[in-house]
């Protein structure tokens, strides 16, 4: 069992940055990913992250803005985002999947993947 713990949310301005944090309880799992979802909307992939290669895969809406990074030593993710627009306004959540499955390439960014999830983090990116 993974247990996952969000922090660093926060409301910044337009242009700002701020870091995530996602500390892991549990070492079951390969990949993990931040995604974020606003009412009405689909969860949405933002970044991901394999454990052991440390091969990061981006959603195009934050590819050279934002930067996915861990720190296995202390199971801790990181989404640093940099750059902040009003349409990054969300809740943010970490999700890892379940070992010894692998995600295949062309899902790591899909819900779908992911077993373990934590409560979330909200960002609010005012104009």
């Amino acid at each position: 069992q993974v247990q996952l713990v969000e922090s660093g949310g926060g409301s910044v301005q337009a242009g700002g940055s701020l870091r995530l944090s996602c500390a892991a309880s549990g070492r079951d799992f390969n990949r993990w990913a931040w995604f974020r979802q606003t009412p009405g909307k689909e969860r949405e992939g933002v970044a991901s992250i394999a454990r052991g290669s440390g091969r990061t895969d981006y959603a195009d809406s934050v590819k050279g803005r934002f930067t996915i990074s861990q720190d296995n030593a202390k199971s801790t993710l990181y989404l640093q985002m940099n750059s902040l627009k009003p349409e990054d306004t969300a809740m943010y959540y970490c999700a890892a999947d379940k070992a010894p499955r692998f995600i295949a390439a062309h899902q790591v960014l899909s819900d779908q993947a992911y077993n373990y999830w934590g409560q979330g983090t909200q960002v609010t990116v005012s104009s």
